[in-house]
């Protein structure tokens, strides 16, 4: 699996930050490629222009619709793809909207800033408006930074052991249960004995049931958007049989 990121983007610097570690490896390998578009390469005058002040009596500065658009038509592609803009108003990201967005070959992200977009553009080229919470950034860039690395750690070949993934936390919906490394006692702390007994099939289990209590102590709301097994049906009422509100 390979994907292209077309990136609409005042600030092609902020992208430097992925050359390094597994992402950094993954583009030298051309597993993912990262093609920058200065949006002032299509600004309308010879002063860069890319934004106007609002109609009526909002604040601040609006992106063009024109500088947007040609930017936009600039990427030749024949492959399937999406149009992403980062807003407040967008679906929620989390990692079952992460997994569609791996169906596209390529993923265009128009990365806003100042007030943000003209809507006429939304409107006529954007395919999915995404949020990452209920909070503002001063440009889309770094929330295309979060997008890349989300959709990076799910293709294989990126992190090399497919099992790392599916450990991660929501992959499956749940959280991950708490992880230990050396040493094994710390400060009268110790890790927990099945950690060490060397039995697979008991530390998977012990995993699972960790991953259910640590999700039902930390975010039970989640349990209301997944559909859990049989063996974690259990478990959940198990657990809360014996908790203490």
């Amino acid at each position: 699996m390979n994907i292209k990121f077309n990136l609409i983007t005042l600030f092609p610097e902020i992208y430097d930050a992925l050359d390094h570690g597994l992402i950094g490896k993954a583009i030298q390998n051309n597993i993912i490629e990262l093609n920058k578009i200065q949006l002032r390469d299509f600004a309308i005058n010879k002063h860069g222009q890319i934004d106007g002040k609002p109609f009526g009596v909002e604040k601040g500065m609006i992106m063009m619709v024109e500088p947007l658009e040609n930017a936009l038509q600039s990427i030749a592609s024949k492959k399937k793809q999406i149009v992403i803009n980062f807003s407040p108003q967008g679906k929620q990201l989390d990692q079952n909207l992460a997994k569609k967005m791996l169906d596209y070959d390529e993923i265009t992200i128009v990365n806003g800033r100042y007030e943000g977009i003209d809507e006429r553009f939304i409107d006529k080229y954007v395919d999915l408006e995404v949020s990452l919470g209920d909070y503002v950034f001063s440009n889309g860039d770094l929330a295309s930074l979060v997008l890349i690395d989300v959709l990076a750690r799910m293709i294989p070949s990126v992190i090399g052991k497919e099992e790392s993934v599916k450990e991660d936390s929501f992959f499956n919906g749940l959280l991950k249960g708490p992880s230990y490394t050396r040493p094994e006692v710390y400060d009268g702390m110790t890790v927990p004995d099945i950690l060490l007994s060397g039995n697979h099939e008991e530390i998977k289990a012990w995993r699972e049931y960790q991953s259910i209590k640590t999700t039902l102590e930390k975010r039970p709301e989640i349990f209301d958007k997944i559909k859990l097994t049989k063996k974690q049906k259990k478990l959940l009422e198990e657990f809360e049989s014996k908790r203490i509100l």
